[in-house]
């Protein structure tokens, strides 16, 4: 009879241990599968693909201001995912002259090199780092058969979201003086645009590739572009400011004009950061 009895205790007894070591591995493996499964955000987000080196002044920007973007929005230690193809300047800088004089054969060629790289390489999209470069976001779209994210509409959809009607554009020669970007600004965006006159145009555009593109920012090249922008503001009625070269902003802050800035560098890393992430 007492050994009957201690078999059934010990057989409860067991029963119980099995039960509580059951339930412990299932939470185990509960708390192993947890950790071990990407987020959605993770399984969702697009690879950027980054046209960079021109120049890489500006690049270092866009990478840095995407992935504290991303950060910001994931939290922990989330980062953007990011191809960058970083153009050698010096070549592409004499390529750019030959542009200028009406031959875009070899600027061209080498941007969509560029593309087919970041596309090789499962790029989901792309950026070009460069105000100028994305004169030639739709060749790159049409020739590679990449969706190419342009910095014109980026800039355009920020400053008509802040309600001025009349901004004034910084940026290299070419950007200033041709079509590519002032006419989809205006004609897109309702947006009236002003420039600085040949004096003032020729004077920021030694400064971006004499100075800025080789990272040397100086406090009278600042003083001079902030006399440039009050002069719009004040006699052209500037409301606001497009920084429409990505180097700009290394020399320009909001804190040293009067009127909005809009700097394109942190417009076109917003921006395609919240198409990877399929946010607005």
């Amino acid at each position: 009879m007492k050994m009957k009895v201690i078999t059934i205790l010990w057989l409860i007894f067991m029963l119980i241990f099995i039960s509580v070591s059951g339930q412990q591995t299932a939470s185990d493996s509960n708390n192993h599968s947890n950790i071990s499964t990407a987020s959605p955000e993770e399984t969702q987000m697009k690879t950027i693909g980054i046209i960079g080196g021109v120049s890489w002044e500006s690049s270092i920007e866009y990478y840095r201001l995407m992935n504290e973007m991303v950060n910001k929005k994931l939290g922990d230690l989330h980062s953007a995912k990011i191809l960058m193809y970083s153009i050698e300047f010096g070549d592409f800088s004499e390529e750019e002259r030959i542009a200028e004089k009406g031959n875009w054969t070899l600027i061209n060629n080498t941007m969509i090199d560029a593309a087919e790289r970041l596309k090789k390489g499962e790029a989901d999209f792309i950026v070009i780092a460069s105000n100028t470069m994305n004169s030639r976001a739709d060749l790159i779209q049409e020739k590679v058969d990449i969706p190419v994210l342009n910095i014109i509409d980026a800039t355009g959809e920020k400053v008509k979201e802040s309600g001025i009607k009349t901004v004034a554009l910084l940026g290299t020669n070419y950007t200033m003086e041709q079509d590519f970007y002032k006419d989809p600004l205006e004609k897109k965006y309702g947006l009236n645009v002003v420039i600085p006159n040949i004096t003032e145009r020729e004077y920021i555009n030694t400064v971006i590739f004499d100075e800025l593109c080789a990272g040397k920012v100086y406090d009278k090249s600042r003083e001079r572009f902030v006399q440039i922008i009050n002069r719009l503001v004040d006699e052209e009625g500037a409301q606001g400011v497009i920084l429409g070269c990505t180097e700009i902003p290394l020399l320009i802050k909001q804190e040293d004009v009067k009127v909005p800035v809009f700097d394109t560098t942190y417009i076109h890393s917003e921006a395609a950061v919240n198409y990877a992430l399929n946010t607005t």
